[in-house]
């Protein structure tokens, strides 16, 4: 068996599997129930001031027989006392002493405020902190969550002000919410963040009624913009995070999230430069015990690959991801069909047809059966047909040998600006 636990700036855990902060973390007993199931760890649902949530919050999108593929949420921060919470914290970290129990904290941007609340939550034992400066929704409004983290100076001066206080690591987390992560991921670093965790929810509205035009979810009638989350949200997360962990002045353990919904997902955020992942919305959909499944996946596919640490996955495969000005444009593949399983269902053929680049033809074999084959001098390899066909493996991309020397667009513009230069040099 894989060693399976982690260390995220200081923050040890038996696993790399978190619960989110969100309403499957709001209260000791939930806390306790996924621990016993086997969760590495879990970030408390965000404290802050008591507020007043609403009725009908959540809402989902489904999608081609898919339930839950996209999760929609108007739910605020917690609505259960301070006291409430920290007492609970601090029973849930006495029995079970090996697991991550991280606070999410959220409260007006001033440096009195982030004292008062650090202190407070550090006292019962917390392993850590996360200050949520991406909550979308109903305290945006407010001037915190993502108001404050789509402004690099607020984010870096309030974690700045929660450094002044706290002595366990502080984890900064992002919102999406805004042009480039980068950007407030590295004001955070530049604030003394310990770590930071992306992506929060992202700005949606999950659907209207056609029959009444209220829109899904609403209260009384009235509708609001809500965080999106679930499967849908994952390629976008995984982009800012492997967008982060490939830029030097982001030089902190990343705490990943956004879609993770199994052990393959785990792995290909762990890959992209988590040090670990955070989960919600499959939780939510599936009940804690996803996490057993999750845990025996990730032991097998460390054992298949001869890894003995699941360390040893984080950031391998931020090497390969890098700016479309550095793709080698003479990289050639080709579509190819295997006459033997193809069903001829001609999905290929449309696609191509009507949408990519006509090199798909439609012939007869000496006997009269239809087949279909693709003209490769003509195929860009943009993959569409292989993504369209209804059977694995009937249609495979396949590399062709380099008619040219690999060639980038920066080294090509480089080659032509040395060029003019010389042509310049020749006049002279």
């Amino acid at each position: 068996m894989a060693d399976l636990s982690i260390n995220l700036a200081g923050i040890k855990s038996p696993n790399p599997f978190w619960l989110a902060s969100a309403p499957p973390t709001n209260s000791g007993y939930q806390v306790q129930r996924a621990f016993e199931a086997g969760w590495g760890g879990a970030v408390w649902k965000t404290l802050g001031d008591p507020i007043i949530n609403v009725s009908s919050r959540f809402a989902a999108v489904s999608f081609n027989g898919q339930r839950v593929a996209g999760f929609n949420n108007i739910e605020l921060i917690t609505d259960r006392p301070l006291e409430v919470n920290l007492r609970e914290i601090e029973e849930t970290k006495k029995r079970f002493p090996d697991r991550a129990v991280i606070a999410s904290l959220m409260v007006e941007p001033k440096r009195e405020k982030w004292h008062e609340i650090v202190k407070k939550v550090e006292a019962v034992g917390v392993d850590g902190l996360e200050l949520n400066f991406g909550c979308p929704h109903g305290m945006a409004e407010r001037g915190m969550g993502s108001a404050s983290g789509q402004v690099p100076d607020l984010v870096e001066k309030q974690t700045y002000w929660a450094k002044e206080a706290a002595k366990t690591p502080v984890i900064v987390k992002l919102t999406p919410n805004i042009t480039d992560i980068t950007v407030t991921a590295e004001a955070a670093v530049r604030g003394g963040a310990d770590a930071v965790s992306m992506i929060n929810t992202i700005n949606s509205l999950a659907g209207v009624d056609l029959d009444s035009w209220n829109t899904v979810p609403h209260v009384g009638g009235k509708g609001a913009h809500g965080g999106y989350c679930g499967p849908a949200v994952k390629p976008i997360a995984l982009n800012m995070v492997g967008e982060c962990a490939r830029n030097p002045r982001i030089n902190v353990p990343i705490s990943g999230m956004g879609g993770v919904s199994n052990w393959q997902n785990a792995v290909e955020f762990m890959l992209m430069g988590a040090t670990g992942v955070q989960i919600c919305t499959a939780a939510m959909h599936h009940g804690f015990r996803i996490v057993e499944d999750m845990i025996d996946g990730l032991n097998n596919y460390l054992d298949e690959k001869g890894l003995a640490k699941v360390m040893d996955l984080v950031g391998k495969s931020v090497p390969k991801y890098s700016d479309w000005g550095n793709l080698d444009l003479n990289y050639k593949i080709v579509a190819r069909i295997n006459q033997d399983t193809c069903i001829n269902c001609n999905k290929c053929h449309i696609a191509c047809e009507d949408t990519s680049h006509q090199c798909i033809d439609m012939l007869k074999d000496p006997s009269g059966k239809s087949y279909l084959q693709v003209r490769e001098e003509d195929c860009v390899g943009c993959n569409l047909c292989s993504i369209v066909c209804p059977v694995d493996d009937v249609i495979t991309m396949v590399e062709l040998p380099h008619e040219q020397p690999p060639m980038t667009w920066n080294e090509r513009q480089t080659a032509l600006g040395l060029l003019k230069e010389c042509e310049v040099d020749t006049v002279k």
